[in-house]
């Protein structure tokens, strides 16, 4: 399919493509996207930008190699960039602490955006600052669209498509688990979590995470995820969900969440044919390996929120780990894995005819490879295929099935099914 015409001088930059997640970025661009993109790496040092560019070429060099841009982190800088490109994939963070630039040059110029930020707040606030904006000038903004959140977001999209399908009938719930996760966070993951609250309040970090606080509109009486949570779950972090098996805890359930409720919103607005329905409500958990290890990470959770909220903690634990940039080397996440596992049920009278909806999804490769594939894969899904969307402040699945289709072809694999609830 071909690329979009436009007047801009490069289909796609990568900004901040000298870093962990940047290089992989511009990896998957290079051996995957079409030869003639007009691309450009950009970021503060030309000797390390000259470096990614040469290394594109021996990933490729049968194709158009990126040009350089040098980009401080101001205003005046992201503004000029942004002007150039279509479309602007940053992978520059923690977001809270530079992510705006960016994000508000790519609102006010009308230019497309991906990022890969967790931090939920930050999203939260651009949505408040600038989603006048991006619908004024058209720019179409996606946050969120790496391995937090593009995932669960997607299986949530797909097991709604598959009861709309199969049973006639709104979702009622979605429960996703996080079923495998082989690898290790980066320096630039830990940097954002250990900087949340240097960067955010307290109380904005709690008001962005409540129930559906990004959506656009409110949904006062989603439906309970079954099962109910009970205080014996609320203190142990398991909780037993058939065809799942035995789940606790997830670290990225609040972060997910927060998008896929988005989501919800958004479809309820611009496209009601893919909407979720009324009632819809969603939890993600993590597979437990046993009782013990099911309440050990639940613990370890609660003892990293306290590190969090604990100054002298934080600056202990960012000592003894990967620095911003560093991450694990290439023999390492070979090993990596991450699968998806989840079951949805339709919004039926009665409960319906004992039937559920269930997906796998699952990428094997190193996971800051896979945020890669998520970004490239994601512009090249604006770039060529017809997305009848006008300009806002958006979430993976609203890119729908073509951008599932892409990653499927690369490497993220989708299966579902109908089972017995």
């Amino acid at each position: 399919m071909p690329l979009k015409q436009h007047d801009r001088q490069y289909d796609v930059v990568v900004f901040g493509a000298t870093g962990y997640t940047g290089k992989f970025t511009a990896q998957h661009i290079a051996t995957h996207l079409p030869t003639d993109l007009k691309w450009a790496v950009a970021g503060r040092s030309r000797e390390k930008l000259e470096e990614m560019v040469a290394q594109c070429n021996e990933w490729n060099p049968d194709r158009r190699q990126p040009e350089i841009e040098i980009c401080n982190l101001d205003d005046e800088d992201l503004a000029k960039l942004a002007k150039k490109t279509f479309i602007l994939i940053t992978t520059v963070g923690p977001y809270g602490r530079l992510g705006e630039y960016a994000f508000k040059a790519c609102a006010e110029n009308g230019t497309h955006y991906l990022d890969v930020t967790g931090e939920v707040p930050f999203v939260a606030r651009m949505i408040a600052k600038y989603e006048a904006s991006a619908k004024a000038s058209g720019a179409r903004l996606f946050p969120q669209i790496g391995i937090e959140s593009a995932p669960s977001d997607l299986v949530t999209w797909t097991l709604a498509s598959l009861i709309r399908r199969e049973f006639s009938a709104n979702t009622r719930d979605v429960v996703v688990s996080l079923h495998t996760l082989r690898g290790a966070p980066s320096g630039g993951t830990l940097s954002t979590a250990l900087t949340l609250l240097e960067n955010f309040s307290l109380s904005e970090v709690r008001a962005a995470h409540r129930p559906f606080a990004l959506s656009p509109v409110p949904n006062p009486h989603p439906a309970s995820p079954s099962p109910a949570t009970s205080f014996l779950t609320r203190l142990s972090g398991l909780v037993t969900i058939p065809p799942l098996g035995l789940l606790t805890s997830s670290i990225a359930a609040k972060t997910d969440a927060a998008i896929v409720e988005r989501t919800w919103g958004l479809l309820a607005q611009h496209d009601k044919a893919q909407a979720y329905g009324p009632n819809f409500a969603f939890k993600q958990y993590m597979r437990a390996r046993g009782v013990l290890a099911g309440i050990g990470v639940h613990l370890g959770l609660f003892v990293f929120g306290l590190v969090l909220v604990t100054p002298f903690l934080r600056r202990l634990v960012a000592r003894r780990v990967y620095q911003p940039g560093e991450g694990a080397t290439a023999e390492e996440y070979k090993r990596d894995e991450i699968e998806y596992r989840a079951v949805g049920r339709p919004d039926v009278a009665g409960g319906g005819d004992g039937r559920q909806a269930f997906c796998r999804a699952w990428f094997k490769g190193g996971n800051y490879y896979f945020t890669g594939v998520l970004l490239a894969e994601a512009a090249a899904t604006l770039l060529q295929e017809d997305i009848k969307l006008p300009g806002g402040i958006y979430t993976p699945a609203c890119l729908g099935q073509p951008f599932i289709d892409r990653l499927e072809k690369a490497g993220f694999h989708f299966e579902t099914s109908i089972i017995p609830a």
